[in-house]
This record gives C-alpha cells, sequence and structure tokens, in this order.
C-alpha cells in the first residue's frame, strides 16, 4: 500500500538536497559561463593551436558521457595531478567543464544572429571596445541566448542527480538516503520527482519573466 507518511517526516532531507542540487548548478551554469567565453575566445583566435585545441576540448565532451567526465574529475585527477578533491567540488567541476563547452555553442550562435552592421554603427559612432561590448552587443546577445542557456540550466539541473554516485548529498541521493530508511521508494522517489518539477518549472517561469525585461523586448 502506498503511503507517504514516513516519508514525508523525512522532508527536510529532500529541502536540503534540493537546495544542493540548485546551488550546484547555478554554480556550475556561472562558471561553466565563463569557460563558454574563454572557449569562444580560442576559437576566435588568429593562432590555428588554439582553435584546434578548442576543438579538441568540444569534441571530447560533446562525445563522452557526463558520468564518465565526473568519474575523471573524482577518481583519476588526484592520481595524475596529485590533487584530492572533495566530492562536491569535483561534481562542480565536472559540471563547469561540461557546460562550458555547450555554453560556447550557444554564445557562437547568439554572436553569428547579430548583425555585422551592429558592430559597424558602434564603431562609427566612436564607441569604445568596452563600450561597443556591454551597451550594444551584450544586450542583444543576452536576448538572444537566454532560451538556449534556460534549457543547458535545466540540463545541469538534472545532471547534478549522477554525482550522488560519488557521494554528494543532492535530491537524488537524498531520496535515495530517505528510500533506505523508510523502504518506501516509490514515494521517497516520487518527492523527489515532484521536487524537481516544481524546481524546474518555476525556473522556466522566472526566466520568461526575465526575458521580457530585457531592453527590446517586446
Amino acid at each position: 500500500m502506498i503511503q507517504f507518511s514516513s516519508t514525508f517526516a523525512e522532508l527536510d532531507q529532500f529541502l536540503s538536497g534540493a537546495t544542493t542540487t540548485l546551488c550546484v548548478a547555478f554554480l556550475s551554469a556561472l562558471i561553466g559561463l565563463g569557460v563558454g567565453f574563454g572557449l569562444l575566445l580560442l576559437r576566435t583566435s588568429r593562432w590555428v593551436p588554439l582553435q584546434r585545441l578548442a576543438r579538441m576540448y568540444l569534441s571530447f565532451v560533446r562525445g563522452t558521457p557526463l558520468l564518465v567526465q565526473i568519474f575523471l574529475i573524482y577518481y583519476a585527477l588526484p592520481g595524475l595531478a596529485g590533487i584530492d578533491l572533495p566530492p562536491l567540488g569535483a561534481g562542480v567541476i565536472a559540471l563547469s567543464l561540461n557546460s562550458g563547452a555547450f555554453a560556447s555553442e550557444i554564445l557562437r550562435g547568439g554572436l553569428s544572429a547579430i548583425p555585422r552592421t551592429q558592430f559597424d554603427a558602434a564603431q562609427a559612432l566612436g564607441l569604445s571596445r568596452l563600450d561597443e561590448w556591454f551597451r550594444v552587443i551584450l544586450p542583444q546577445l543576452a536576448r538572444l541566448v537566454l532560451p538556449p542557456m534556460l534549457n543547458e540550466l535545466v540540463l545541469l539541473v538534472q545532471g547534478t542527480a549522477l554525482l550522488s554516485v560519488i557521494s554528494v548529498v543532492d535530491l537524488t541521493r537524498a531520496a535515495q538516503n530517505v528510500m533506505n530508511t523508510t523502504y518506501r521508494p516509490f514515494e521517497a522517489l516520487t518527492v523527489a520527482a515532484l521536487i524537481y518539477f516544481i524546481g524546474l518549472f518555476a525556473l522556466g517561469h522566472g526566466t520568461r519573466v526575465l526575458r521580457r525585461k530585457l531592453p527590446g523586448a517586446r
């Protein structure tokens, strides 16, 4: 018989795991955005070896499972570089490096969608390079890349579930812990799924509101 009373009694574990999930996802997205900009600069560099390095990195990330990348950072990196990473730190690094590859593609697509006349007009007005980017290019780029970046953030939230295999107590791991103590797997996983759904639904709604407030939005 389905019974949620014992599962709801452990609601604090679910909420703690959900907090960890969101913090890891947002931090990974922020770092991944920086990695994405760095890769974009490498890909647009005039030095061919840097372009090839960026393409090799992108090919590796897109061609290997995220779980394998997590294992490489957590298990292989300490042996190769002598760096002992805690599970949470290894998880953030793995997700950030993975997200950075896809963020680079999103940013490149957004830049290619901005007409070249926008750059020419900014130069004709005598704007400095910094003003050109912050006052002309970046507002347009933000509006263009927001929807795909939201999709990437959703994937990151979902991807945090894989961190449970290296003992990060995210929402999925919390559900497993509750399941092991209550012996109610259906109820524990159902509660976790509902929390995931509510969080991602709120995230999507908030992003749509933010997009309407961007300059030039209709």
